[in-house]
């Protein structure tokens, strides 16, 4: 009876030990996504960055700001208000501070935050795409 009892008692600890390490192991994989992921937001996030109008001048609470006021911004007219008080900020900014900014923002890449044209906009030659 002792005998089969410390058997099954090893058992147990063996099956303890072995999930006990398969979890740390999927506590390790979980902890490398959520690093991968921040890295992933840290390189959009600074892509982001680039895409803002005198981004180089403004400090990372007031980038987050822009994007913030980008994004609750209810039409196209709103957000382009926004992106032209913004170039004139930074202009006068870049004044005070003796620096030259581009004239034009960067150019805005597909995909932001608004509603683009979508699929089928454009006037394409053939099949009556061209109204």
């Amino acid at each position: 009876m002792k005998h089969a009892f410390l058997t099954y008692s090893v058992g147990i600890a063996l099956i303890a030990i072995a999930g006990s390490g398969f979890a740390a192991d999927q506590i390790q994989a979980k902890d490398q996504d959520q690093l991968k992921a921040q890295d992933q937001t840290k390189t959009q996030q600074q892509l982001q960055d680039h895409e803002i109008y005198g981004y180089q001048l403004m400090t990372d609470k007031e980038r987050l700001q822009f994007r913030e006021k980008m994004m609750t911004a209810k039409t196209v007219e709103e957000r382009e208000k926004i992106r032209t008080e913004q170039h004139a900020m930074m202009q006068a900014r870049a004044k005070e501070k003796g620096v030259t900014l581009p004239d034009a923002p960067p150019a805005r890449r597909g995909g932001g935050m608004g509603p683009g044209a979508g699929a089928g906009a454009g006037g394409g030659a053939g099949g009556g795409g061209g109204r």
